[in-house]
């Protein structure tokens, strides 16, 4: 544990010695023209959060409008037992996506997003490092070749942040990830661009870079740190991501997108165990706005925002409550 947090003391002082570089020496990243504004969706996710994740989707789609989305997909929902897959679920939700010509991202792997982020089903979880990336590559084998003539994918992304150690996940392999992305280019007859994404406050996105077609970063304001035991607000100017992205654009040619902009909490337990007044903390509709401010000074011309799930949540649980407004809020945004 002292290993990892002198680690994250060193990531944090070449954040701050990079930041102050930014405020004294960069100029202010210039304004999109126009912005794309899209949600991050689990099945998963809304289940947990005691909803019906079919209603919740399409609430996503048809209240607040939704015409760009990132789609998770998890795979102990996709395999529950060796070979024996079921994918009514996902089916559904892309036909649904396809009748309102929805863009989706669909993200494929083990370590696809929400907790515990690697989604390794019961019968892979005692497995070799070897054989489960085998069952991988099968999974992928399996699922691209399933969706590839779908109209509603836009992108795969590969993998979510998997050179970043978060969640409870076995193992790292950047040239797993590298054949991952591989197989997914000979599977894909249309030859969609790929995402390999990154954390935004805590790498400079060279290893995603060097994989992906399109390089994706989160976007974190504000969030509970178990390291220091107390919630931290990230000190990063618009500019940060903004001159890291111009960086990358010139080194790979290739271009930064935000998969994951905080729109929810991020609390010391998991939504489902925390009190509204804890998670009113790091995410409310004040913050809501600030980041959606943030996001818009970044430069950046593609957000996804992470908490669609929870926005319907609040509002199907706590009407009377401000922040159930973030609902209507983030109407907004889906209405330009």
């Amino acid at each position: 544990m002292l290993k990892r947090i002198l680690k994250i003391v060193l990531v944090f002082v070449v954040i701050f010695v990079v930041t102050v570089g930014i405020y004294f020496f960069v100029e202010k990243p210039p304004v999109a023209e126009k912005i794309i504004w899209g949600v991050n969706f689990s099945q998963k996710h809304a289940q947990n959060l005691g909803l019906d994740w079919r209603q919740t989707y399409l609430a996503i789609l048809d209240d607040l409008k939704v015409k760009n989305m990132k789609l998770l997909t998890h795979w102990d929902l996709l395999e529950p037992a060796k070979n024996q897959y079921y994918f009514d679920d996902l089916d559904w939700q892309i036909s649904e996506a396809e009748k309102r010509n929805i863009n989706l991202i669909l993200v494929v792997g083990m370590k696809t997003g929400r907790w515990p982020e690697c989604h390794i089903p019961a019968f892979a979880q005692n497995l070799s490092k070897e054989e489960q990336q085998r069952e991988i590559l099968e999974l992928l084998e399996n699922v691209v070749p399933r969706y590839r003539e779908s109209k509603a994918i836009a992108r795969w992304q590969v993998e979510n942040e998997p050179f970043f150690a978060f969640g409870n996940c076995p193992w790292q392999d950047k040239e797993f990830v590298k054949r991952e992305t591989e197989l997914v280019k000979l599977l894909d007859l249309k030859k969609r661009p790929i995402i390999v994404s990154d954390s935004g406050e805590l790498s400079f996105w060279l290893k995603a870079a060097r994989l992906g077609d399109v390089v994706g970063t989160t976007m974190y304001r504000k969030l509970w740190s178990k390291e220091f035991k107390t919630y931290i607000s990230f000190p990063l100017p618009s500019a940060f991501y903004w001159k890291k992205a111009q960086l990358i654009n010139k080194l790979f040619g290739k271009k930064v997108i935000v998969v994951e902009l905080q729109a929810e909490p991020w609390g010391p337990k998991l939504l489902y165990d925390s009190p509204l007044e804890e998670q009113e903390k790091t995410m409310n509709l004040e913050q809501f706005r600030q980041n959606i401010e943030f996001a818009k000074k970044t430069g950046f011309d593609e957000f996804y925002l992470w908490g669609a799930e929870w926005w319907y949540w609040l509002k199907e649980n706590f009407s009377e409550d401000e922040d159930a407004l973030i609902w209507e809020e983030a109407k907004t945004l889906f209405s330009i």
